[in-house]
């Protein structure tokens, strides 16, 4: 039986500033373009958080039962480590599945019904990363989903919910406006990069692990020099992204650089040929490092 700080250490509580960066940097581009809606902020919040829980349970679930974690190098797996029985934490999925729909509901219903949709789809490509007989994550393109779903459509989805229907502050006689969406667009992707590179740090120091299990992920694809270049290439696309959301804003936004604190560690460490245990670390500098870019965002587009 696992104990339930193994429960909470299989949630792999180290990802979740992945959830929640998102959420500031959108509430940061609602608050510069309209009246942010606070308790809007908060339930998008809660089902950014808790796909992200369902995506972890998801993962230790159907990797467990390929025998993918058989042979760790990173932290604990639930099934993996035979702690937990498959069932069980299957159960837990569901259960954060659950708490991310019924958010997810009340948003849709307050503000766009086929918002219901586009939950849908966030949850079978949560499942679908490790999970089915063909798991994408297995192809390659677990990076493309992180951007997509953990930058794009978080952020943007964030400001979409609070903007519209809501009072805007510059221009209270103008029609529907979607002023904030190039800026949303560009948050998202500052934020997508670092999910991302999150992502590239764990698949580098699971390349062989992962070449034994087959499962191709695009860091086995592209070999390790050439990962730890992308890594590199995803923390100057955040930045670029960051400077371009600053040029068609306010340059408070730029209080978003302070990610660079732990970023350039994660670069210098990645770049330098770190491998196995060594990269454990740049997971935690790159989560932190995203959760403080979203942050400044956020404090930064609110002040102006």
């Amino acid at each position: 039986m696992a104990t339930p700080a193994e429960w909470i250490a299989g949630a792999r509580p180290r990802t979740l500033p992945a959830a929640v960066a998102p959420v500031l940097a959108g509430t940061g581009v609602a608050a510069w373009f309209h009246e942010p809606v606070w308790w809007k902020a908060a339930l998008a919040l809660v089902v950014s958080l808790a796909l992200q829980v369902a995506v972890n349970y998801a993962n230790d679930y159907s990797d467990g039962i390929r025998g993918t974690d058989d042979e760790r190098v990173g932290p604990m797996r639930l099934v993996g480590s035979r702690r937990a029985t498959p069932q069980a934490v299957k159960r837990a999925m569901l259960l954060a599945f659950g708490v991310a729909g019924l958010a997810g509901v009340v948003l849709a219903l307050t503000t766009a019904w086929w918002l219901i949709a586009v939950g849908l789809v966030c949850v079978v490509a949560a499942w679908f990363y490790t999970g089915g007989s063909k798991p994408y994550g297995y192809l390659g393109l677990g990076e493309v989903m992180v951007f997509v779903f953990f930058g794009l459509v978080a952020t943007v989805g964030t400001t979409f919910v609070q903007v519209t229907g809501g009072p805007q502050l510059r221009c209270y006689t103008c029609g529907p406006s979607y002023d904030w969406l190039l800026p949303a667009l560009l948050a998202g992707t500052a934020i997508g990069a670092l999910a991302c590179a999150i992502l590239v740090a764990n698949n580098l120091r699971d390349i062989p692990t992962d070449t034994v299990a087959g499962k191709m992920t695009l860091a086995v694809r592209l070999g390790e020099e050439r990962t730890r270049g992308f890594y590199a290439a995803l923390a100057a696309l955040a930045l670029a992204a960051l400077v371009g959301l600053a040029a068609l804003t306010s340059w408070w936004a730029l209080l978003g650089l302070v990610f660079l604190l732990p970023e350039i560690k994660g670069v210098r460490t990645v770049v330098s040929g770190a491998t196995g245990p060594a990269l454990i670390p740049v997971l935690q500098s790159t989560g932190i490092a995203e959760l403080l870019l979203g942050v400044g965002v956020f404090v930064g587009l609110l002040i102006a």
